[in-house]
């Protein structure tokens, strides 16, 4: 199972949950995963950053992920 983990600005989309187990075999099925236990949260997330096990990713779309990752997803800042 994969740990998935929310930053406060976020909570709101995942009515509190801060941190949950998911099955997921990559970013895509992680974010159809979340897509059914909270509808509409896909489309939040699908706009962060992320970083898979450290890594920041600006589009993990495709990014396998394995039993022991670690996700978590950030609010994506725009420079200027």
């Amino acid at each position: 199972m994969a740990k998935i983990v929310f930053p406060d600005h976020l909570l709101q989309h995942t009515n509190g949950e801060r941190e949950i187990d998911v099955v997921a075999k990559t970013f895509r099925e992680l974010l159809i995963d979340l897509d059914q236990r909270w509808p509409g949260c896909a489309k939040v997330m699908g706009k962060c950053a992320v970083a898979i096990d450290g890594q920041i990713y600006q589009d993990a779309f495709l990014e396998p992920l394995q039993a022991d990752s670690e996700v978590f997803f950030m609010q994506r800042i725009e420079g200027g």
